[in-house]
């Protein structure tokens, strides 16, 4: 068979909306109707043919790629979930930097990558970052109670800690202070609480 783009007189890759209509113009133009008692009848016929065989050919090649393209796409999904989980086990296990690296690995930056990513930040003391990201997760996904929940309590966290307004430093001079390290440890908790722990109980 010809190639069946030439068959319908349209360019390579057209639209599926261009198939259709270039096959209802040429079917128009070579129905049987238009050659009653002609003798280019056969011809026609034949043509016709031809038209019918190409449509059905690029009908079929629309269509498998349309499933190729949902197979990756579902592919794609379920990787992406299996990897979110492994990054929710590795952030409870407190392995942070094998959560970055599989969280790195994921293409698609939707609600629940800037989740994870604000989680992952909270646990390397990285308030202000993680502030951010949880927030981004908020606004893609405002109804997700998760998300949220993390965020009040991470501005719970930080009120209390600026509530408290402790000074005092390390008599060794050369450690954090107070300050930092109620910072570090409600923070800390904050991340657990997200992911069903609880660091400190009186928090």
């Amino acid at each position: 068979m010809r190639n069946p783009y030439e068959v319908l007189n349209i360019r390579e890759g057209a639209s599926i909306d261009e198939i259709k209509r270039a096959y209802k113009d040429l079917v128009k133009k070579y129905h049987p109707d238009q050659y009653q008692n002609n003798p280019l009848s056969g011809l026609a016929e034949e043509k016709l043919k031809e038209i019918n065989q190409a449509y059905d050919s690029l009908l079929r090649e629309s269509e498998n790629k349309r499933s190729s393209y949902k197979t990756q796409g579902n592919t794609q999904g379920y990787s992406d979930t299996n990897l979110y989980s492994q990054v929710r086990m590795n952030i409870m296990n407190g392995n942070i930097q094998q959560a970055e690296n599989l969280l790195n690995r994921i293409n698609t930056k939707d609600a629940e990558w800037h989740y994870l990513r604000g989680l992952i930040f909270m646990r390397k003391g990285w308030y202000n970052e993680a502030v951010s990201s949880i927030n981004i997760a908020v606004n893609m996904e405002p109804s997700n109670m998760e998300y949220r929940d993390a965020l009040n309590r991470i501005a719970y966290a930080n009120n209390q800690y600026q509530n408290n307004g402790y000074t005092r430093r390390y008599s060794s001079g050369g450690g954090p202070d107070l300050c930092t390290m109620c910072q570090c440890l409600i923070c800390s908790d904050c991340c657990c609480e997200c992911m069903g722990g609880n660091l400190i109980n009186c928090i």
